[in-house]
């Protein structure tokens, strides 16, 4: 077991904070392209990572109690800031971006799901059966539909 254990609910406020640097992704993204098929494609994305963070408040207040658990004393809440530091810093994080193509902001917007996805799974690590190891699955398959979307999308700009 790790030194300090997460929650369940911790990791779906990791989740709802990577929504929303998701959606901030593509909305800039959105600003910078100048097709409008793209502009598009890219707002609805936004309005899809705005909807995922809904969906993860959901499944947050459909939390037992017991994996709402505090698992460590934290009167400072320096693990939610850690947890928000991540989010911020790995995944969809405020860097330089090449709008060039949709390609590009395609293959990053990937990346960046990949990323979150390889958090989770370190997450997960860190999460206790009893505290909603479990929950963190339902994370992990929203964000693989997110892939899958993304990539059929790369896949139709090739044709």
């Amino acid at each position: 077991m790790a030194a300090f254990d997460f929650s369940a609910d911790d990791v779906f406020a990791l989740a709802e904070d990577i929504e929303i640097n998701g959606e901030q992704f593509y909305r800039k993204a959105a600003e910078d392209v100048s097709d409008s098929s793209h502009k598009d494609m890219l707002t609805n994305l936004a309005d899809m990572e705005k909807d995922h963070k809904k969906l993860f408040e959901q499944m947050r207040e459909e939390l037992k109690q017991k994996e709402k658990a505090e698992t460590a004393f934290d009167p400072e809440g320096d693990a939610a800031k850690y947890l928000k530091a991540l989010a911020d810093i790995r995944v969809f994080f405020d860097k330089p971006m090449d709008t060039s193509s949709m390609e590009t902001i395609l293959k990053a917007a990937i990346q960046a799901e990949k990323d979150s996805i390889v958090l989770y799974l370190g997450m997960k690590d860190l999460v206790p059966e009893k505290y909603g190891k479990n929950r963190i699955e339902d994370i992990i398959k929203e964000e693989m539909g997110h892939i899958r979307l993304l990539s059929g999308e790369l896949t139709k700009l090739k044709k």
